[in-house]
């Protein structure tokens, strides 16, 4: 057997992992003295940064809340505004399109009046000729009718 490992009463008595004595008391005081210089130098400024970074992102936070509330509202406005615009927009086009039906509708009823005038007058007119041509054909056609009666019958007509 190997005579590290063998077993003797000396190695076999339990010594402490870790042995207190005074210098406990110095590392503590180290410790302490390093916990105040680290706390001064380097835990409160990163402390103070991180604060003052949170601050400064609730701020910008808290503003792009307030610009987006103000497009919001202008967005708002707007669309109120445009929807005033095409109601008076439809509303002209509607008045324009009234004028435009009126106007239509008179000068149909103008144009429509002329001709009835005109027809009613050529009507009279053609009355008026048809009459006036009856009464000097009148006496020519019964004389003509006398003519083709006789030469159809062959003798004279009374």
């Amino acid at each position: 057997m190997h005579p590290a490992l063998a077993l003797t009463p000396a190695s076999l008595a339990v010594h402490p992992l870790i042995d207190i004595d005074s210098t406990v008391f110095v590392q503590f005081g180290l410790f302490l003295i390093l916990f105040v210089i680290a706390n001064k130098f380097l835990f409160q400024p990163y402390l103070q940064l991180r604060e003052r970074r949170k601050a400064g992102i609730e701020g910008a936070r808290a503003e792009a809340e307030r610009t987006s509330a103000a497009a919001d509202a202008k967005l708002a406005d707007y669309e109120k505004q445009l929807a005033v615009a095409r109601t008076k927009a439809n509303e002209e086009g509607r008045k324009v399109r009234a004028e435009a039906s009126a106007s239509e509708r008179d000068a149909t009823d103008k144009a429509r009046a002329t001709a009835q005038a005109a027809i009613e007058e050529a009507s009279t007119r053609m009355r008026a000729e048809t009459e006036a041509a009856r009464l000097q054909l009148m006496p020519q056609a019964e004389a003509l009718s006398r003519q083709i009666a006789s030469k159809l019958l062959g003798r004279e007509v009374a």
